[in-house]
């Protein structure tokens, strides 16, 4: 069985600033503080979010 693509998300520029539907998709993802990383599954709804965000993180695949 093949094994779902994941992704790797680091928050890396601060929320403080942000419009406050921002804030709440970075704090949703799961990313508290900056520099935290994640990893969640490459699907529409993650790409989606990540869309929204994309100026306050960084993506990269992981390989498994």
């Amino acid at each position: 069985m093949a094994e779902q693509k994941k992704l790797k998300i680091t928050l890396v520029k601060s929320p403080i600033g942000a419009v406050p539907k921002h804030r709440a998709t970075v704090e949703a993802m799961g990313l508290r503080k900056l520099n935290k990383t994640i990893v969640l599954p490459d699907n529409a709804a993650t790409r989606g979010q990540i869309q929204q965000i994309r100026h306050l993180v960084k993506v990269e695949d992981v390989e498994e």
